[in-house]
């Protein structure tokens, strides 16, 4: 396994990617080649055809894996059986009701995760709408939306086209977000403190290490931390 090795012309190449390393960020980051966009021929980055950028919901209903800002700030596949010991380690052990009562998460992050858990699944324009954000109303909407998914509390649970008067798609997917809890079910609820934060932890650290030889360990340290 060591290494990545592999090349995107097809939505497929991407699940098989997935499957097979368990972690796949999107976008280049500090550890090079650990990315779709280092490895994907560009005509399927932005190009005249589909590509990943079409491909992202479809992976995402395809495979059931997690997708969100789990990486410093960008966005990331992760299969299901590595997104259970990511959320152990990042939430530490807490659900959010708990992180909340022992004063580890701010009001703002309590407003939107309880909104986002009462009404999930939810695209980000309605979203925004039932939380007031706009000018003259909440902030922070993106910034507290970011901070839930690099805690695990939120992830994109696919991407929805918009469509005009005539049922006519257009423009870019717009982001879809739910809980883990709510889009991976019973199986992920069950099994994401099995462990001890610190043993999730380094069972991931030590995949990573395996994965990305050629990485130091303070780089990996960086992407987990």
């Amino acid at each position: 396994m060591a290494g990545m090795n592999f090349t995107v012309r097809s939505k497929g190449d991407i699940i098989k990617a997935i499957e097979k390393y368990g972690f796949l960020p999107y976008f280049a980051n500090s550890v090079e080649g650990f990315s779709i966009e280092e490895h994907i021929q560009p005509k399927y980055w932005f190009g005249s055809v589909q590509g990943a950028w079409e491909w992202k919901g479809p992976i995402i209903r395809e495979t059931h894996c997690a997708y969100g800002k789990f990486f410093e700030h960008k966005a990331v596949y992760v299969s299901r059986e590595w997104f259970a010991d990511l959320a152990n380690y990042r939430r530490d052990g807490y659900d959010f009701d708990a992180r909340y009562d022992d004063g580890l998460a701010r009001y703002s992050d309590k407003q939107l995760y309880d909104l986002l858990d009462s009404s999930a699944p939810i695209i980000s324009k309605d979203l925004k709408r039932l939380g007031d954000y706009r000018k003259g109303g909440n902030k922070g909407f993106d910034t507290v939306m970011t901070r839930l998914q690099e805690q695990c509390y939120a992830v994109i649970s696919d991407f929805v086209y918009l469509t005009d008067k005539y049922g006519k798609q257009y423009g870019w997917g717009v982001a879809q977000y739910s809980t883990p809890e709510k889009f991976l079910g019973d199986d992920f609820a069950q099994n994401v403190y099995k462990r001890t934060p610190q043993e999730s932890y380094e069972r991931i650290f030590e995949h990573l290490q395996k994965l990305l030889p050629y990485a130091s360990d303070e780089q990996i340290k960086h992407l987990l931390k």
